[in-house]
């Protein structure tokens, strides 16, 4: 059996009196596909026993990109600069990586992901890069409308995870994020990093895969790098040895 991958979803609203949709990009389920897992979409469900059942079928968490976290959940109050939130999606993805995380199952996280687990986990943001680092090069990829657009280099710590995985410590990322990692949570650590010093990458101090990602691997391992590719087999990979052990 093929381990099950668990991606909460966004929600989208096409037109004002339509319901919403609730969904995520293709580009991740292509990720995991490739990779050998079998993606599961996760609905904004706040029902404790239904999102626990849910929860009970899967070997890994994948948490993609999105809205902005709300700063309450850590101890903030939002600036004018914040974007938009989704109260329903930070209480799934928050209570699915919390427990996810004491139940040693694998997480990923992408963009929004790296956020959520990091406050999952008891760390901080910044809640505008440009009003409170300055610097706008985070973006760059959508000003430019193109998931694959280079924005910036990333720079990864020698004997990081994802060094080994891609087989370099210096490489170009696209970049579609206007907030970021400030205090690291407990049980993390910053293992890559913008030329600005924003951190854009921390990986868990564990054996179980934990990983969190800035940019979006998922738009860029099909066919624009291919490299990162690994990051998925392995994340897949590290579900395996959970699903057998069900």
């Amino acid at each position: 059996m093929k381990p099950v991958i668990g991606i909460p979803c966004s929600t989208i609203r096409p037109k004002e009196w339509y319901p919403r949709f609730h969904g995520h990009q293709e580009t991740y389920i292509d990720a995991i596909v490739r990779a050998g897992g079998v993606p599961v979409l996760i609905p904004q469900i706040e029902t404790a026993d239904v999102l626990e059942q849910i929860y009970s079928m899967l070997d890994g968490l994948l948490l993609a990109g999105g809205a902005d976290i709300d700063p309450a959940r850590y101890g903030e109050q939002a600036i004018p600069e914040m974007g938009h939130i989704e109260l329903r999606r930070d209480h799934v993805e928050i209570t699915l990586t919390q427990r996810a995380v004491a139940d040693g199952k694998p997480v990923l996280g992408i963009c929004r992901g790296i956020q959520v687990l990091n406050v999952a986990l008891g760390g901080s943001l910044y809640q505008d890069i440009p009003a409170q680092l300055g610097g706008s090069a985070h973006d760059l990829s959508a000003a430019k409308e193109n998931w694959q657009y280079p924005a910036h280099q990333l720079e990864l710590a020698e004997g990081s995870q994802l060094a080994e995985l891609l087989g370099a410590r210096s490489l170009v990322i696209n970049s579609l994020h206007h907030q970021s990692v400030k205090d690291v949570a407990p049980g993390l650590r910053a293992t890559g990093w913008a030329e600005d010093g924003v951190i854009e990458v921390v990986e868990g101090e564990g054996q179980v895969f934990l990983m969190g990602i800035q940019c979006h691997p998922e738009a860029l391992q099909a066919e624009a790098d291919p490299r990162w590719q690994a990051v998925f087999r392995r994340f897949v990979e590290s579900c395996v040895a959970v699903e057998i052990s069900h």
